[in-house]
């Protein structure tokens, strides 16, 4: 390419992307999304295409990899924020969570894959998720300005949305021509590229907190303490617990009770992901047209509400489609919406020396009501009918915005200036 040509692509890309240690950042990021989405379908088809699980045995799978967020999320963050260094804990985990998905083809090309393997390798990676997550909050804000931090968030919640597209048809492809264990292989290569890419930038980090006496449980009472925060997390965790009460039985009322085929339920439900690349790519004008605060509020409302169009879907099979469509798109757009702004409000609001520590507060709630909620969603259909526990899901996650109507979030236009530089300024 001449200097003109890579002039002209350079000056076509996001700014963010033409920083290199950023770029390199987000490729990583990209690159395990995509592997994720591999995994998130490989890993259940390889149970029960070579290991003939039942659903009881499927249902402790998925809590194997629930379970680590619940259970240490506040550790993880308190050991980030303690010990520091955390893109090294970052690479660590990455190269970690390879040597233990590489264990799953290896063991089924020798013909030693069993259940306990799968239990361990999904929990084990579970928690080591836990300590990337926790510690990828503070890289995050020292790789981007605070003036950037929607922009940031736009690109990495891109990428994302754009994995939910490809990714699982990529992982049904790669099941279909390497066997299920074996298309684990790219999840695999997604964490070493991800750790080769940290690997090579060096950005300033916080420093580690002090051990001192409340050390463990300060991310917690920074959280409570502050009514944005506190409104934010209160009103994340009750859509999260609606939300998996509705998909634990999404699946069932379309097959069942609507007769649609798995095929044509897959391009349904990658509607919502196609909304998801939309809301990324609109949400910075949102942002800039009535404020990051309404945004977040916009997203509490927009995420949860259409899926009331599931229930309410009836009538020829056309206009059934169109309400499933309809429902997962405009839901796409608004997981976006709440995603992005509540994340840039987030990284805002919250000191460096805590970072790690709320944000395991955070991961510990908002993870911890899921299980709960698909619980929940399993007892409510059997007891009142699927399609009234779906119409009950949709309306009750709306109610997560009466937690944020009363604070200080609907009236922020901007994001806090230096809020994140200590506690007393992020205590709105």
């Amino acid at each position: 390419m001449t200097g003109g040509g890579r002039l002209a692509v350079a000056v076509r890309l996001p700014e963010l992307l033409r920083q290199r240690p950023f770029r390199r950042y987000w490729s990583g990021q990209t690159a395990s999304f995509f592997g994720d989405q591999v995994t998130f379908l490989a890993v259940p088809l390889a149970a029960v295409l070579v290991l003939h699980v039942d659903a009881v045995e499927m249902g402790w799978l998925s809590t194997a990899g629930l379970l680590p967020a619940l259970l240490f999320s506040l550790a993880a963050g308190a050991w980030a924020d303690g010990r520091g260094r955390r893109r090294q804990m970052m690479i660590a985990a990455d190269l970690g969570r390879a040597a233990l998905m590489v264990s799953i083809p290896v063991a089924y090309a020798l013909g030693h894959l069993t259940l306990v393997q799968m239990y361990g390798v999904v929990f084990l990676v579970g928690t080591l998720s836990v300590v990337f997550d926790v510690c990828n909050v503070t890289l995050f804000v020292s790789l981007v300005e605070p003036e950037q931090y929607v922009r940031g968030n736009t690109l990495v919640n891109g990428s994302r949305a754009l994995s939910f597209v490809a990714g699982p048809s990529v992982g049904g492809l790669l099941v279909q021509v390497l066997a299920a264990p074996l298309a684990l292989l790219v999840d695999t290569l997604s964490y070493v590229w991800s750790a080769g890419l940290l690997a090579r930038i060096a950005p300033v980090e916080p420093p580690p907190a002090e051990p001192r006496k409340g050390h463990f449980s300060a991310g917690l009472r920074f959280v409570a303490d502050s009514r944005s925060l506190r409104a934010l997390v209160a009103g994340a965790a009750t859509v999260n617990f609606f939300n998996f009460v509705f998909h634990a039985l999404m699946v069932l009322y379309a097959v069942d009770q609507l007769g649609l085929s798995a095929g044509t339920l897959g391009v349904v439900l990658g509607a919502g992901a196609v909304g998801g690349l939309v809301g990324a790519f609109v949400t910075g004008r949102v942002v800039r047209a009535i404020g990051i605060g309404p945004t977040v509020l916009l997203g509490f409302v927009a995420f949860p509400a259409p899926l009331v169009l599931v229930p309410l879907a009836g009538g020829p099979k056309p206009l059934v489609l169109a309400a499933l469509f309809g429902a997962e798109f405009l839901s796409g757009i608004g997981l976006m919406l709440l995603d992005i702004g509540s994340g840039s409000l987030q990284a805002a609001l919250i000191p460096d020396a805590l970072r790690s520590r709320v944000s395991g507060a955070f991961r510990m709630v908002n993870y911890g009501v899921r299980p709960l909620g698909a619980l929940a969603g399993g007892l409510l259909g059997s007891s009142f009918g699927v399609r009234a526990t779906l119409g009950v899901a949709a309306v009750g996650g709306v109610l997560g915005v009466l937690w944020v109507l009363p604070s200080p979030v609907p009236r922020m236009r901007e994001l806090p200036v230096g809020a994140g530089g200590g506690p007393a300024s992020g205590a709105g």
